[in-house]
């Protein structure tokens, strides 16, 4: 197809306006661990001021613990609320609406230390969160429906370079020689409200997702114009064509709910996959490895630890930036695979080091090599492919319900993770690394024999595969590129 690998600017003003979103999410992950101290000791304060007595431990460890999970909680509620949005309003008018809970979150937040109310923090985690919910879904969603089949690994992974480019921001602006202080906190946790400003900027510059014009509205003259300004091409016969052999697979679709995805047998494989594929992600134990580095960087006797950790962050952009230029070479399932293999083994070597440190002290240096290769890995293949390939997974008519699932499901675990892991490690110690070993193999062992490889493959095509009952097994014995020869319709 012409203008198939070409990169035209208003692509790049669209995938890149719309990664904004991505990098909400990551930095709002990332920047309430910073000033952990600080908050705390505004808690305490708070308490005195009205109590007159300061907090005790249990009710401090209460208040900030739920101030980092509730997080989490929005993000369960606004995953789940993609489908409401995207079909009712499109993907790129639901980006610019939620952007109204960025703002209501960043003046909560910002003001809640002048205004003496811990509460106002924790109301502004739950709605940056339920903001940051709706990204992970409309992100991927509107990157995946505007790119080109051949690029749209690559422009998928961008998701999760935004979130991991917002989680090293995060690091970064909370050192406490810049935003991490008692005096500029606040400041330091609504600095969302500038990406949420350019983003509402640059989006009516962007166009809708011609999918959403053709097959929701039926809009077909919108949609060809729309494609025509991405492709870069006045001949887009071929893209149209996809998508009007999709809206007609739809027409003989009923409409698909979230309880139907379960009980169809054709949505229901592609359905468990998509969460088995997201629970990948977070049960990976890449948030356990996160929350482990700064004392493992402080035991190998590293002057600085924060900086330590600052440069796993970096080695998490580079690698993600390293999977943006493979994606589309490599195929994701074979990326994915890599990833949980490489994840498993720095896992293993993660917890030798540990086991021994105390009698071999260089071990400390092993457990730092094994972090940034478990961090690499998890970049290459479980952190951006889980996103994407969702969204590859199914057709036009499904995709909202499904995104809306996955969504959930990460969110879920991220949760589960979050507020297990430190009772986990409690209990096994440096063995805590060993459930997440055991874990990465399931993952490998359940990608390797049901995952199928959806690189250079259309909506279409993918989704019939699983009408069929061909996907996986086709493509194990054909690949992609040869499978594309045969046909959409060809029984293996």
């Amino acid at each position: 197809m012409s203008g198939e690998k070409k990169v035209t600017g208003k692509l790049v003003l669209a995938v890149s306006t719309a990664v904004l979103g991505s990098v909400q999410f990551g930095y709002n992950t990332g920047v309430i661990n910073a000033p952990q101290k600080v908050i705390e000791s505004f808690i305490n304060n708070t308490w005195l001021q009205r109590y007159n007595e300061p907090v005790d431990t249990s009710s401090l460890t209460t208040i900030w613990s739920l101030a980092v999970a509730i997080f989490s909680v929005g993000g369960m509620i606004g995953s789940f609320s993609v489908g409401l949005l995207v079909n009712r309003f499109g993907r790129r008018n639901s980006m610019m609406m939620v952007n109204i809970l960025a703002f209501i979150a960043a003046g909560l937040m910002g003001f809640s230390k002048l205004a003496n109310s811990f509460e106002m923090l924790i109301i502004g985690r739950l709605i940056i969160g339920i903001f940051s919910g709706l990204n992970t879904g409309l992100v991927p969603m509107y990157v995946g429906e505007i790119s080109p089949t051949a690029l749209r690994g690559a422009l998928g992974t961008l998701h999760q370079l935004g979130v991991v480019f917002g989680i090293l921001i995060a690091q970064i602006l909370g050192m406490e020689s810049l935003m991490g202080n008692e005096s500029l906190w606040p400041l330091l946790l609504s600095f969302i409200f500038i990406p949420a400003l350019v983003q509402c900027i640059g989006l009516p510059f962007c166009p809708k997702s011609p999918r959403y014009l053709l097959i929701n509205k039926n809009e077909e003259n919108k949609a060809k114009s729309v494609l025509k300004k991405l492709r870069g091409v006045s001949d887009v016969s071929a893209d149209l064509q996809e998508m009007k052999e999709e809206s007609r697979q739809m027409m003989r679709e009923k409409k698909v709910t979230i309880p139907e995805l379960f009980r169809s047998p054709m949505y229901r494989q592609p359905i468990i996959i998509a969460i088995i594929l997201q629970l990948s992600q977070q049960l990976s134990g890449i948030n356990a490895v996160f929350y482990y580095s700064t004392y493992i960087f402080a035991k190998a006797e590293v002057e600085k630890p924060v900086y330590a950790t600052i440069g796993a962050g970096v080695v998490n952009t580079a690698f993600t930036v390293v999977s943006l230029f493979v994606v589309e070479r490599a195929g994701r399932r074979t990326l994915h695979l890599i990833g949980l293999a490489g994840m498993a083994i720095c896992a293993i070597f993660m917890t030798i080091a540990l086991v021994l440190q105390e009698q071999l002290p260089w071990m400390s240096f092993i457990s730092i090599i094994a972090i940034f290769g478990f961090v690499a890995f998890f970049e290459i293949g479980p952190g951006p492919i889980p996103w994407f390939i969702v969204a590859e997974l199914f057709s036009q008519g499904p995709r909202p319900a499904a995104i809306a699932v996955s969504g959930l499901s990460n969110w879920t675990a991220n949760f589960i993770v979050g507020m297990c892991f430190q009772y986990v490690e409690q209990i096994c110690g440096p063995y805590v690394f060993i459930i997440f070993t055991v874990l990465l193999v399931l993952f490998f062992v359940f990608t390797y024999f049901k995952v199928p490889e959806t690189k250079g493959r259309t909506f279409d095509e993918i989704a019939s595969g699983f009408r069929q009952g061909t996907a996986t097994n086709s493509l194990e014995k054909h690949g992609p590129e040869e499978l594309n020869t045969l046909g959409a319709d060809s029984q293996v």
